[in-house]
């Protein structure tokens, strides 16, 4: 085997031998949310922060005030759109008074837009229980019931779920089934519910909930941890466990589906916007560029050099060489597929994701890469024409 094969080797195998162990150990922890019997219904406060979701609010609305067996109010901030969010939110309060519209105040410099706006809508929320939901998040009639259920018997402060997550175009199919790929593959689901080690915390920014003691005790989107921050889903249950408060997260996807994006153009800048505070942070891109490219293309290229492929199977040189390895190579590619294969069929992805699960690989780093590049040159992501805080304004986390 030549020198460039003998140390890619054992590096492939190995990195792909454990986000792959670690898949099947947590998607056994991966639990969907119970609903919880009650006397009287749950009373919770759904806040949804929107800025120009008028393809989108409607059904979002619809969908929420069709749940049953909770006593509801619903709270939409209006944050700046030039559409006609406010006006359809406006409409469905006339009709129904379990809908309230506000109007989000000036934005401050040093904040994120999201995370102000959930802010100013925790301030107006009524109820024990709350609920920050993205406008494109659409809920069955028991996913309000089922979470507060869950946030009950987990001992967490702050837990959220994940949606199924809906794709479209190519770009979305390759990209946006690696949310649930990474976070199965990379947290040890077990270590994080045992602990409160803040680097462990995470949890799906699209569908949070809390008691609004916990929130206010932590502060909520207002912590130096989460305001400037683009990637809530990441900052805001860290800044719980700084505050000694658990955090969990569920399989929501029987209870909620979500298409986050509508274009492979909106994909790359969706994960860009977040990078920098994820696989891209400053100091870990590199360790993630590694752990991805030999865990999960490194497989590949070697299937590709193995020159049985080239010379044939009856070659000398190869029977001599690499038939020792042909069973090795097989298993870092079968345990490098095996989550996404998984994961296709629990999560209900796209397969185009799983026979490009290299290319998905490759375009990811792109896309950090890019982010990264763009920070270095003074030129962050921003979203929905909002430029983002300096990434200096974000207190590291501990």
């Amino acid at each position: 085997m030549s020198g460039f094969l003998c140390v890619l080797f054992p590096f492939a195998l190995f990195l792909s031998a454990v986000p792959c162990l670690l898949y099947f150990r947590n998607v056994r922890l991966f639990r969907k949310p119970v609903a919880q019997d009650t006397l009287a219904p749950e009373r919770i406060s759904v806040l949804i922060p929107a800025r120009n979701e008028e393809t989108g609010i409607a059904a979002a609305l619809g969908a929420v005030l069709s749940n049953e067996g909770v006593e509801l109010e619903v709270i939409v901030l209006d944050d700046g759109s030039t559409d006609r969010t406010a006006a359809i939110v406006g409409e469905f309060a006339a009709n129904d008074g379990r809908v309230r519209l506000a109007t989000a105040p000036p934005l401050p410099t040093d904040w994120c837009g999201k995370q102000h706006a959930c802010f100013q809508l925790s301030l107006l929320a009524k109820y024990d229980v709350i609920t920050f939901l993205d406008a494109d998040v659409r809920l069955g009639p028991l996913a309000l019931k089922r979470m507060v259920g869950f946030l009950r018997t987990s001992g967490a402060s702050l837990v959220s779920g994940f949606p199924r997550q809906e794709t479209g175009t190519v770009g979305e199919k390759l990209i946006v089934p690696l949310i649930h790929w990474l976070l199965l593959c990379y947290l040890p689901l077990g270590r994080m519910r045992a602990s409160l080690q803040v680097g462990l915390g995470a949890g799906c920014g699209q569908w949070f909930t809390t008691t609004a003691e916990a929130y206010r005790k932590v502060g909520g989107h207002g912590h130096p941890l989460v305001r400037a921050s683009l990637h809530d889903g990441v900052k805001l249950p860290r800044a719980y466990r700084q505050c000694g408060l658990k955090t969990d997260f569920c399989d929501a996807g029987s209870d909620a589906v979500c298409r986050m994006y509508r274009s492979t153009g909106q994909v790359w800048n969706g994960f860009a916007k977040n990078a920098r505070e994820g696989l891209g942070a400053p100091g870990l891109i590199w360790v993630w560029t590694i752990l991805l490219l030999l865990g999960h293309v490194g497989p590949y290229m070697l299937l590709y050099r193995f020159d049985m492929f080239h010379y044939g199977p009856f070659n000398a040189e190869v029977v001599i060489n690499y038939v020792p390895f042909w069973p090795l190579v097989l298993m870092a590619l079968g345990m490098s597929l095996a989550p996404r294969i998984h994961a296709a069929i629990r999560f209900q992805q796209s397969w185009i994701g799983v026979v490009c699960h290299p290319l998905a690989i490759i375009a990811l780093l792109a896309i950090q890469w890019y982010a990264t590049v763009r920070s270095w040159l003074g030129r962050p992501v921003g979203w929905k024409g909002r430029t983002p805080p300096a990434l200096s304004s974000i207190t590291p986390t501990m």
